[in-house]
């Protein structure tokens, strides 16, 4: 399964100033199958330790954080040398072993020339609770379930994804290419992105398989919140993400902490949010009334929608069948419109780290993302099929006068002076239409 991230950790490989680095990511995203696959391409050796498999390797940690010591042990636990550079260390599910996390800090300054590199599924909870968390002393990427582009290579589609990865604005979309790609889109919406999902989607097209993997991870998720989460969290966890689905059927998609569950509050619930959060599991997009610079100083933090990390287990959890999705009906008609956008963040979210927010005018308006690009404030307006009408667009337009508009369709066209046209299946280049 390729993967786009694949350069990055080529560049951080390269990179003279080079720290340890740790890569984040929700649980089954192809975390340590990435890394590897890196270290078989990029060096002559691996040495894998995984703290949740071997617990024992915890103790090597516990005397001091001499690097020398901890390599020469490391190595001889497995059988073989680790050589600097040419070496690739792969420290899997660090999160189980906090002293291993704060000997990155050691790493960075006594034995800069070895290559570490570190990975876990719940890395976010992790290092919000680490003490002596490694300040300035480590990279960070991200890997996100597979885009839209990394899909299409899943599928053998190494060309047309090249042709998406260099079209910009000008280019043109034959009908036959956008039909093909729209019929893409639909599938991807049923799977998402979660490797084990593709490989198995790809390999047979039985949505029974596919689905069944999709429910071990959902399932693998809820085992999590009870191993993971404090006790007395579990049950609000647990019914925070349920009603996800839900709240984003309705019309405004606004997220209400009493429709979770009768009685509940939010000051009951945010713990419980902010685990989700940390976990990678969520996404918070929280409204601003005023789309200026810095947008988080004008978030309204109480008022927010939350999102999925993934479109495809947003449609297994809704149980919204895949026929419905391939084959679209009227009363798929309001929910569409809530997977639309999860496809729409989840894809920006590999365009930038940052998480996009609302706008909102009283009852009257919404527009759906506003991003920030240098000092370029951009609204987005999303629909799901080929309807382009975007009042609140219009309105935002009126109201602020931004250089930058973009509305994104199934429509094929690429053009607009002003508001950008751009297919749904090509919001994650957005860097291939600025002028």
């Amino acid at each position: 399964m390729e993967r786009l991230l694949l350069n990055d950790l080529t560049e951080w490989k390269n990179k003279t100033n080079r720290k340890p680095l740790i890569l984040k990511g929700v649980r089954q995203c192809g975390k340590t199958y990435l890394l590897k696959e890196f270290g078989q391409q990029h060096y002559s050796d691996i040495a894998y330790f995984n703290f949740e498999e071997t617990e024992s390797l915890k103790s090597l940690f516990e005397t001091d954080y001499d690097t020398k010591r901890i390599l020469f042990e490391l190595g001889l636990s497995i059988g073989k040398t680790i050589n600097a550079g040419s070496t690739l260390v792969i420290f899997d599910e660090i999160q189980e072993c906090g002293r291993a996390i704060t000997s990155l800090k050691y790493f960075c300054e006594n034995a800069s020339e070895y290559h570490i590199v570190c990975a876990g599924s719940l890395l976010g909870i992790a290092l919000n609770k680490q003490p002596s968390f490694p300040v300035g002393k480590v990279d960070f990427l991200t890997l996100y379930p597979m885009n839209f582009i990394e899909f299409l290579m899943a599928n053998e589609e190494n060309t047309l994804a090249e042709y998406l990865l260099s079209f910009g604005k000008g280019d043109h979309l034959s009908e036959p290419v956008a039909n093909k790609l729209t019929t893409y889109l639909k599938q991807y919406y049923v799977t998402g992105g979660m490797p084990e999902v593709v490989q198995t989607w790809c390999e047979t097209h039985d949505i029974e398989k596919t689905e069944k993997i999709q429910q071990m991870i959902l399932d693998s998720y809820h085992y999590d919140f009870s191993k993971h989460a404090p006790i007395k969290d579990f049950p609000k966890i647990s019914a925070v993400w349920q009603s996800i689905p839900e709240q984003l059927a309705k019309d405004n998609n606004k997220f209400i902490f009493g429709h979770v569950r009768k009685g509940w509050r939010a000051k009951d619930l945010e713990d419980a949010l902010v685990w989700l959060e940390s976990a990678g599991l969520v996404y918070k997009v929280c409204r601003i009334a005023k789309p200026f610079i810095p947008l988080s100083s004008y978030a309204e933090p109480t008022a927010f929608k939350l999102y999925l990390c993934d479109v495809g287990l947003l449609r297994k959890m809704s149980k919204l069948p895949y026929e419905v999705v391939l084959n679209a009906t009227s009363n798929f008609r309001e929910f569409k419109g809530a997977m639309t956008e999860n496809f729409v963040l989840c894809e920006l979210l590999k365009y930038s780290d940052d998480i996009p927010y609302y706008w909102t005018s009283g009852n009257m308006a919404e527009v759906d993302f506003i991003v920030q690009r240098g000092a370029e404030i951009i609204p987005i307006e999303v629909k799901s099929e080929k309807n382009v009408k975007a009042r609140s667009l219009a309105e935002y337009r009126k109201k602020y006068e931004p250089k930058y508009s973009i509305k994104t369709s199934m429509r094929s066209e690429t053009n607009g002076v002003g508001v950008l046209n751009i297919p749904l299946y090509l919001i994650g280049q957005l860097n291939n239409f600025w002028e």
